[in-house]
């Protein structure tokens, strides 16, 4: 005869009620108690019926993801990194681009609670305190990953940007170079803008360098296209450079695509500095240096994160800083 449900909780020692908790991940349970009940499905080999099982608990083994934007390296390193934890644990990934729009946000958000998606990772943007409140109602398990969130408590992971930025520009200032000029790619309102320009800044005062006017410029993205047309701004208007800190790679290879365009040689003319370390910054000519940022690592955490608390191994909280490092390359030069 089969086992049940009842003799699972009998070898035990629980109740019928905890050894569903346990099954179905949706409250939390002692480690101890979940220890046992584990074991004790395993000792009698018990397989609980998989229909029966979704609709007890209501889950569908699905988390998502959303993202301002998909086709770039960024997203789909840290997609790795979701995706790998998720069917490491039997679960599936839904992602969604939102182009950073409003409106389509809100969609997306109506659109995964009739999927009855199972946790979400926002990813790269601000949430929006509208968001919240919706995601709130919900009763959604959620992390914010790379970006901030407009309702206090929410998990969150993340690089300190500040101490990235103060780490990329004094390396550059360690190098000779003296005029500095930034290019930021995100929306004027997020907390990395701030952030890495106060360690651009706070470098600058450190090392006893003062930012002239025009040396930073602010763009609406971080794709290559941005950084061309930004770099060929910020090369016209901040006459003298001698280097240009990116906020991401792909802006950083524009930049060197604009000083091409100018007859500027990269590292001999002018030093180029990114964020990030995708897998374009090695590939670039000359290959870039960069501020490595551990994507691949902060996708698996956000979703063990959400994992470990759907199915039951501890309750959703606390944030999660990853350090950042320098990659030296040959984009940079000593003056």
């Amino acid at each position: 005869m089969e086992p049940t449900i009842r003799d699972v909780a009998r070898r035990a020692n629980v109740s019928t009620a905890t050894v569903s908790r346990v099954l179905n991940g949706r409250h939390w349970v002692a480690e101890e108690t979940r220890a046992a009940v584990l074991g004790a499905v395993q000792e009698l080999n018990y397989k609980p019926n998989a229909v029966a099982r979704s609709l007890m608990s209501a889950q569908t083994k699905t988390l998502a993801i959303l993202f301002p934007k998909v086709s770039d390296m960024f997203s789909g390193t840290v997609l790795g990194g979701v995706e790998d934890a998720a069917q490491g644990r039997g679960f599936s990934v839904i992602v969604g681009r939102t182009g950073g729009d409003h409106e389509r946000t809100l969609g997306y958000l109506q659109l995964l609670a009739e999927k009855r998606v199972d946790g979400l990772i926002f990813a790269s943007e601000v949430l929006r305190g509208e968001y919240a409140e919706f995601i709130g109602r919900l009763r959604l398990p959620l992390v914010v990953l790379s970006g901030e969130s407009a309702r206090p408590g929410t998990p969150t992971i993340r690089c300190d940007d500040r101490q990235a930025a103060y780490a990329a520009t004094s390396y550059l200032i360690g190098q000779g170079h003296e005029r500095i000029g930034m290019l930021y790619g995100g929306p004027h309102e997020t907390p990395e803008q701030s952030s890495r320009l106060s360690g651009f800044h706070e470098a600058h005062r450190d090392h006893g360098l003062v930012v002239e006017p025009g040396r930073v410029l602010c763009l609406g993205g971080f794709a290559f296209r941005d950084g061309q047309t930004g770099g060929a701004a910020l090369l016209g208007q901040a006459q003298g450079l001698t280097a240009v800190f990116a906020s991401s790679d792909e802006l950083a290879l524009g930049v060197m695509s604009a000083a091409f365009k100018r007859g500027l040689r990269v590292p001999d003319d002018l030093s180029v500095m990114g964020f990030d370390d995708l897998p374009l910054a090695e590939m670039s000519l000359p290959p870039l240096t960069t501020v490595r940022q551990p994507l691949y690592g902060m996708g698996r955490r956000a979703a063990t994160m959400l994992l470990d608390h759907i199915q039951g191994v501890q309750p959703l909280g606390g944030h999660a800083i990853f350090p950042t490092t320098i990659v030296e390359r040959q984009s940079v030069r000593r003056v």
